[in-house]
């Protein structure tokens, strides 16, 4: 495993490294030792960081995209760069695999370079006028605008990418923002501030702060800050609309994906080994991670073999391990709950497959069967590597059972009947439906979010760009149109 020395790390006070007022110590989820210290800024820190971002909003709404295009293009180089450090970096303080690490940094690479060109083509729209007689004459001309300086609270299962959604669609619009990233895992969010220090972005524009909890409720409610996106848990995320009611509040709050599997889905190997891979690849600690299976009954005999062998085969073990496809739980606590969800699971009636045990922060790859339909791990975010197969008559009852679910983000159909993929389309309550796979989390240039349990918002660069920003129009009068 790669040591990494314990050195302090400058928090991002209006673009300008500072040390704070006391120290915040990061450990490796695998083993628990020290990674890095990271400096927490204390309340006169903070102050000046919001006030920056107030103070600059202006100048920075109306800023040439040239110049906000231009540093995302420089952040995006930069992190391609450095993509082995990085990877390295959230591997250890996250506990993903190497292989997934990697990957993350490749998406971090992608969001940056696709805010650049979305900056440099987010245009407004010419509405005519003239449709009524009383309106000869008129133009108009509407245009997004930032709505004003962002506070981005980021969680820990995607330390890089997920800050990337939000302060790349923010640089992109010319709103200044405010980065809090999750506490476990900092250390990326302080890579992104470095290599925005380096552009030309004015000051102010961005700050990132790895503050607690009681300065992050402060910040949701500082009115400076009137917008607010937000991804993590369901109770977080709606306690933070409770608390600012006033704020365009943008959610992206979790979800339990279903795979269904149809009966004239004849690579049944493939729907096995994307189902193992989605459902784990980051012990399961992903939104869209795949949870719940629905099998149709005249494959389920042949499907499930292959199954219990894809998730077999996945290889567990130090998360810097090349060949690692499956590493800790962020911490020993998560790991703990999710052991506890299944052995719930166990004593009202549902069967271990493969799996259910647990070392440390580390859980096994779990499948389960004859799941309640009341079972936590049924119901609710397990995000931990668990997956929980049924069987199931028909499309219809599949279709019924995906949607009997608090959450909506996304789900896999495996079929290859056009009008089963079209009825799943209108009949589904999920943000996104992939036919032929499951989710896989691509979300950087396509809309991304989801209904009911799962919040509001999107996170594909040009729909976050869209959330970050409101409507205005110009009416020209006098113009023959």
């Amino acid at each position: 495993m790669t040591a990494f020395t314990p050195q302090p790390r400058p928090c991002w006070i209006a673009g300008q490294p500072e040390q704070g007022v006391r120290d915040l110590t990061v450990q490796h989820p695998y083993d628990g030792t020290e990674i890095a210290t990271v400096a927490v800024p204390g309340p006169e820190q903070v102050e000046r960081a919001v006030a920056a971002a107030a103070a600059v909003a202006g100048e920075f709404r109306r800023s040439p995209a040239h110049l906000r295009a231009a540093a995302l293009d420089h952040v995006s180089r930069g992190l391609a760069e450095r993509s082995e450090e990085l990877a390295e970096l959230i591997t250890a303080e996250n506990g993903k695999p190497l292989k997934w690490a990697v990957a993350e940094v490749n998406r971090a690479v992608s969001t940056f370079r696709f805010a650049a060109e979305e900056a440099r083509r987010f245009t407004g729209e010419l509405q005519r006028l003239d449709t009524d007689p009383a309106a000869e004459g008129r133009l108009a001309m509407i245009r997004r605008v930032p709505r004003g300086p962002v506070l981005g609270i980021s969680p820990f299962n995607f330390p890089l990418n997920l800050v990337a959604h939000k302060v790349a669609p923010a640089i992109a619009v010319g709103a200044p923002i405010v980065v809090k990233p999750a506490p476990r895992t900092p250390l990326s969010a302080l890579v992104l501030g470095e290599l925005l220090a380096e552009t030309d972005l004015p000051a102010g524009a961005f700050s990132v702060l790895p503050v607690g909890n009681e300065e992050t409720v402060a910040l949701v409610r500082d009115e400076r800050l009137p917008v607010v996106s937000f991804t993590g848990s369901g109770p977080v995320g709606w306690s933070i609309m409770d608390a600012a009611p006033r704020k365009h509040v943008v959610l992206e709050l979790g979800g339990n994906a279903a795979a269904v599997v149809c009966a004239d889905w004849s690579d049944l190997d493939f729907a096995a080994k994307r189902i193992a891979t989605f459902g784990n690849y980051q012990a399961g600690q992903s939104c869209i991670a795949v949870q719940r299976v629905l099998v149709e009954r005249a494959v389920a005999d042949d499907f499930l073999p292959r199954l219990l062998n894809a998730v077999r085969a996945l290889r567990t073990g130090d998360p810097h391990d090349p060949d690692v496809e499956v590493g800790p739980l962020v911490d020993e606590a998560a790991a703990e709950r999710v052991e506890q969800w299944i052995a719930e699971a166990t004593a009202a009636g549902a069967k271990v497959l493969v799996g259910g045990g647990r070392q440390g922060s580390t859980v096994e790859p779990t499948v389960l069967a004859n799941v309640p339909a009341d079972a936590k791990v049924w119901t609710e975010e397990v995000f931990g590597p668990v997956l929980a197969v049924s069987t199931v008559d028909s499309v219809d009852e599949a279709l019924t059972r995906v949607n009997d679910s608090a959450y909506g983000l996304q789900a896999g159909l495996f079929t290859r009947d056009l009008r089963v993929a079209f009825r799943a389309a209108a009949e589904l309550e999920v943000g996104g439906l992939i036919v032929g796979d499951v989710p896989s989390y691509r979300a950087d240039q396509m809309p991304y979010g989801g209904v009911k349990g799962s919040g509001f918002g999107r996170e594909g660069v040009r729909s976050a760009m869209a959330d970050l920003t409101e409507e205005r129009v110009l009416v020209l009068t006098g113009i023959d149109v």
